[in-house]
């Protein structure tokens, strides 16, 4: 199999040099197309006004935005300048942000206006009041000592902060010959960009990933959907995360091919943006699917193109996975499976997998990746479906948790293995199957229940939109089952109609003692359910009832 020796950059380069003309990045709401030539050119020309205000090799560059035009500019002139691009989550609020550019020691951060009731020029004003006061790109910060420039991506101006015009306009008049420099110093092992870890335990924890890291992944990605030039893929999901930046943008890179990007997710937008078009994959985490196929409008689009792509992020449901299939035409969609840590894929379905496959297992190990399933306590390897912790080592792993040497060394033990958290199995054919996260598994009188299952059978009850399954801490049995059903337009279901349903079906320790009904999940920012806020919020819940009840 082939594999990537390159940078960013060159990867980029050598595509320019193949396909000038083809579409690179098309921005289908308002009719924003970049060719790669385009689309380089801008980039090299934001690389050397990044450099004219002082920002270089080793630096880190922080960027929080939505998937804005830029946004990728950004990316791809930072990879070539040998600086790492640090992604801020766009639901980050002060007390996130403040924590990360003090813990990356961020030199500048690019930044948007805001994001649904955040204002982020409001927020940057009040961790940094000097903004107001001292000489862009001269910042002295006693909040941060290594900041140096905010950028504001966008024309407006704003006091103390570049805009990405003015870095545009200083790049045309950039020093070429330190910019080649810089270039060819680059080196495929460098950090090229860090991303925090949704931080549901402990604080976010920095990823560093390599230009090998991510290119590798991607080409992986891209090769198991059968990527060519030809194809199209509408890409909704945020770019601050491994979802987009590896397997969207790298996999599209990789191959030559069409980003269609949506800066928010909107299910209407995306319909129509594989419409216009013609995208011939689609990518999203399974409520972003559902939410598309259950659209009261979706029958009036046309969505014929389309012929793969990704549903990830979370657990897929099964009837999800079958419904995107037939009715939304991604015939050969396809399953990654993977974390943060490790670039984020190590496993992927195929588009030849029949479909038992595809909607049961998270697929194969990737070339150049060594995968296995290890007892938690003895890190020994299994044998075929046994359930145990599923471990990688490969090129596909982290550099590490950007100073957190000994968070580091609990991912990563002394074989090289990192240890995802998540349990599964293995089969005799190499097909991982997710059973559920060590921290997930619910533990009630000595008995193990992995949600998963009990969120599979609750599928099949008619009425049930979708179901997550979380343990309530319990005085009698340490932890009983607890499920928050969303339910379909029109259905009634009461809690005993599930459970009277559930008993026959499954064992009763499985059936969940508390239902909820909820019409919404806690969500990351990348569309993952906190399932640790669904504890919290069942505790809350049953200690209502009882005072009623009282």
């Amino acid at each position: 199999m082939p594999f990537i020796e390159d940078t960013l950059g060159t990867v980029l380069e050598n595509v320019v040099a193949n396909d000038p003309d083809r579409e690179f990045m098309v921005y289908p709401d308002r009719d924003l197309r970049f060719t790669y030539k385009e689309f380089d050119e801008r980039v090299n020309t934001f690389a050397k006004g990044l450099l004219a205000i002082g920002i270089g090799k080793g630096d880190h560059v922080g960027i929080w935005a939505k998937n804005v035009p830029d946004w990728l500019t950004f990316m791809f002139a930072t990879a070539k300048i040998g600086a790492v691009l640090v992604t801020v989550n766009t639901a980050y609020k002060s007390h996130e942000v403040e924590y990360v550019i003090k813990q990356s020691d961020m030199k500048a951060l690019a930044i948007i206006d805001g994001f649904r009731d955040v204002n982020y020029i409001d927020i940057m004003y009040e961790l940094v009041p000097e903004l107001k006061t001292q000489q862009r790109g001269k910042l002295r910060s006693e909040r941060f000592p290594f900041l140096k420039s905010v950028i504001f991506i966008g024309q407006e101006k704003h006091r103390g902060m570049y805009n990405s015009a003015e870095i545009l306009l200083l790049g045309k008049h950039g020093n070429e010959e330190e910019f080649q420099r810089i270039k060819e110093s680059l080196d495929r092992n460098d950090v090229v960009n860090m991303q925090y870890t949704s931080g549901t335990t402990g604080f976010p924890k920095g990823v560093m990933l390599t230009h090998k890291n991510i290119l590798n992944n991607g080409l992986s990605i891209g090769d198991r959907q059968k990527f060519t030039s030809n194809d199209r893929l509408c890409l909704p999901v945020p770019l601050f995360h491994c979802f987009g930046i590896v397997l969207g943008v790298m996999a599209v890179l990789t191959h030559g091919a069409t980003l269609v990007m949506l800066e928010l997710y909107d299910p209407l937008m995306v319909l129509a943006a594989v419409q216009k078009e013609k995208c011939t994959a689609l990518y999203g985490v399974p409520t972003m699917f559902i939410a598309e196929y259950t659209h009261p409008m979706f029958k009036m689009f046309d969505l014929s193109s389309l012929r793969t792509g990704i549903m990830a992020g979370s657990t897929c449901p099964i009837d999800s996975m079958k419904r995107v299939i037939n009715e939304m035409n991604c015939k050969e969609i396809t399953i990654v499976y993977g974390l943060t840590e490790s670039s984020p894929g190590i496993t992927q379905t195929t588009t030849d997998d029949p479909i038992e496959l595809r909607v049961a297992t998270v697929g194969t190990v990737f070339p150049h990746v060594e995968a296995a399933v290890l007892d938690p306590e003895t890190y020994e390897p299994l044998p075929p479906n046994t359930i145990g912790e599923i471990c990688c080592r490969g090129y596909n792993v982290m550099k590490g948790y950007y100073k957190m040497s000994e968070e580091t060394k609990q991912a990563i033990d002394k074989n090289g293995w990192l240890h995802s958290g998540d349990l599964g199995t293995c089969d005799e054919n190499g097909y991982y199957r997710i059973t559920g996260r060590i921290k997930d598994m619910i533990i009630r009188g000595g008995e193990n229940i992995y949600p998963r299952e009990i969120e599979e059978f609750l599928y099949t009850i008619d009425g049930v939109k979708d179901a997550q399954v979380v343990g309530i801490p319990d005085t009698k049995y340490g932890e009983i089952v607890g499920a928050f059903i969303m339910l379909n337009d029109g259905a009634q279901l009461t809690e005993e109609a599930i459970q009277d349903d559930a008993r026959p079906q499954i064992a009763r320790y499985k059936v969940p003692k508390h239902i909820f009904f909820v019409k919404e999940y806690p969500l990351t920012a990348s569309g993952k359910v906190q399932k640790f806020k669904l504890r919290e919020l069942a505790v809350q819940l049953i200690e209502n009832k009882k005072g009623e009840e009282a």
